[in-house]
C-alpha cells in the first residue's frame, strides 16, 4: 500500500477513512482527501494501538488497519480465556466466535490454540471506490466468519485477476447473479457482497430478511454470484492505470474520447466491451459498431475479434453450461429499468416474473434498445436455454454512478436478490 499523509488524495485515502469511521475514530468526510481531521483520527488511532503517533499511514499502520478491513483477528488462547472474555475484548459476540471456529468447544479451550475472532464490524464497505483488491478482502473476511461459505474462481481475467464466485444454499433451485461486466459500473458489486453479509448473518442467526426466512431459502435453492467480471476494468476506472500495466500505452492511444479513463473506460483491459462479447447475434453487434462510431478496441461497445475472445466472457458462459440455472440476474447501471427480452424468444414465465420484479424495485420493464440489443450475458442465457435472465440497470445519473447511491441501489434490490431462487 502507499504512504499516505497529509494532503494525500485517492481511493486509499477514503479507504482508511472508512475503516476509521467504523470503528469510532472520526475523520471527517470520507472524500478521499486527506485532511486535517483524517490525520488527527489516524493519530489517535496509532496512539491507541501503541504505533508511532505521527498521523502518516505508512506499512505498520497499514498493517493494523488491514485487520479491520478484513474484519477479523487471529488469536492465540491465554491462561484464563473463555469466549465471553474474548468477545469483550474485541467488542464483538460470542455466537460470532462460535461461527467462526466450529471444531473448538468453548467450555475446553487449550491454552495456545489460535482461534479466528471477527470483529464486531460489518465487513463490506459501501462508501469508498470498490477494487478488486477490496473485493478479496471482503471475500476473505467473509470466509473467515463463516468458514462454511463456499468460495470459488470461474477462470481469470486478461491480467490474472480471479474471477470469483460465492454460493449461497445448498438447495436444488440454482440461480445465478453476476455484476460489473462493465467497468464503470463496479457500484454493483458492493451490492452483490452486502447482500452476501447480510444473507450470511442472517442464516447463522436462524433469522428474516424483509419477511423472508433465509434458512428456508439456504436449503431451498443454490445462489451463485460472481460479483465483478471484469475486474481489470474496474480497477482502471477507480485507481488508473501506471506505465506498469502491460497495457498501457495501448490503453491511453484507444481511450480517443479526450476525457479521463475514469470516466468513460467501459471495457476490460484488451479494450474489449464484455456485454457485447456473447455469442448471441454477435455478428448483428459487430454490424452496429460503424453506426456507433466503433473502429477497434476502446473504451466500450467493441465487442472483440469473435465470440468469447476474451477469458472473461468464457469463463462465464463455461460455469453456466457447468449448473442448472432457472434464471440469472445481470446487474448494471443506468436508468432504473429492467430488460426481459430478446429478440422473439419468450421464456416461460419471463415477463410475469419481469413484472414481479419491476413492482418490487420501482424500476420500469422494458423493451431492450437497439445498441444493446445483442451479445450481451442475458442475451446469450436467453438463448441458450429460454429460461427467464434479466439486465437490472440501477441508478440514474452518469456513470460511474456516484457511491451515495449505494443504500438506494441496495434498498431497491434486495427482496429481488432474495426472490429470484424461490419465485
Amino acid at each position: 500500500m502507499e504512504i499516505l499523509k497529509l494532503g494525500s488524495r485517492g481511493n486509499n485515502v477514503k479507504i482508511v477513512q472508512s475503516v476509521l469511521s467504523k470503528i469510532g475514530y472520526n475523520p471527517g468526510a470520507i472524500d478521499g482527501i486527506y485532511g486535517i481531521n483524517t490525520q488527527i483520527a489516524v493519530m489517535r488511532f496509532q496512539n491507541d494501538n501503541g504505533l508511532i503517533s505521527d498521523g502518516i499511514v505508512g506499512p505498520n499502520t497499514w498493517s493494523l488497519l488491514e485487520r479491520f478491513i478484513l474484519g477479523y483477528d487471529n488469536y492465540t488462547i491465554k491462561q484464563g480465556d473463555t469466549f465471553y472474555s474474548i468477545a469483550n475484548k474485541y467488542y464483538t459476540s460470542v455466537n460470532s466466535i462460535i461461527v467462526a471456529n466450529p471444531d473448538l468447544d468453548p467450555n475446553n479451550l487449550t491454552i495456545g490454540t489460535k482461534i479466528v475472532v471477527p470483529y464486531g464490524i460489518d465487513v463490506v464497505l459501501t462508501d469508498v471506490g470498490y477494487t478488486y483488491e477490496l473485493l478479496e478482502k471482503n471475500i476473505e473476511g467473509l470466509k473467515a466468519r463463516y468458514p462454511f461459505l463456499e468460495v470459488g474462481t470461474i477462470g481469470t481475467s486478461v491480467l490474472g485477476k480471479s474471477l470469483y464466485y460465492i454460493k449461497l444454499g445448498n438447495g436444488p433451485n440454482e440461480v445465478f447473479y453476476n455484476a460489473s461486466h462493465h467497468a464503470l459500473e463496479w457500484i454493483n458489486s458492493p451490492v452483490m457482497m452486502k447482500f452476501t453479509e447480510n444473507f450470511l448473518e442472517s442464516f447463522v442467526n436462524n433469522g428474516f430478511i424483509r419477511g423472508y426466512n433465509i434458512v428456508d431459502i439456504w436449503q431451498s435453492s443454490s445462489i451463485y454470484i460472481v460479483p465483478m467480471v471484469n475486474p481489470d476494468g474496474v480497477d482502471v476506472v477507480i485507481n488508473g492505470i501506471t506505465p506498469e500495466n502491460p497495457y498501457y500505452e495501448q490503453i491511453l492511444e484507444w481511450n480517443d474520447t479526450g476525457e479521463p479513463l475514469s470516466e468513460v473506460w467501459n471495457a476490460n483491459i484488451r479494450g474489449v466491451d464484455l456485454n457485447r462479447n456473447y455469442p448471441a447475434n454477435w455478428e448483428e453487434a459487430k454490424e452496429q459498431e460503424t453506426e456507433l462510431g466503433v473502429t477497434g478496441p476502446g473504451p466500450t461497445r467493441y465487442g472483440g475479434p469473435s465470440p468469447l475472445s476474451e477469458p472473461e466472457t468464457k469463463a462465464m458462459v463455461d460455469f453456466t453450461r457447468e449448473h442448472n440455472f432457472k434464471m440469472t440476474l445481470a446487474y448494471h447501471t443506468q436508468g432504473r429499468v429492467i430488460y426481459w427480452q430478446y429478440l422473439d424468444f419468450n421464456p416461460p414465465n419471463a415477463r410475469a416474473i419481469g413484472e414481479v420484479f419491476s413492482n418490487i424495485t420501482g424500476y420500469r420493464l422494458s423493451d431492450v434498445p437497439y445498441a444493446a440489443a445483442f451479445a450481451g450475458y442475458k442475451d446469450w442465457f436467453i438463448k441458450e436455454y429460454n429460461l427467464p435472465g434479466y439486465t437490472f440497470e440501477t441508478g440514474l445519473g452518469e456513470n460511474p454512478l456516484p457511491i451515495y447511491q449505494f443504500n438506494r441501489i441496495y434498498s431497491e434490490n434486495e427482496e429481488v436478490l432474495l426472490l429470484s431462487p424461490i419465485i
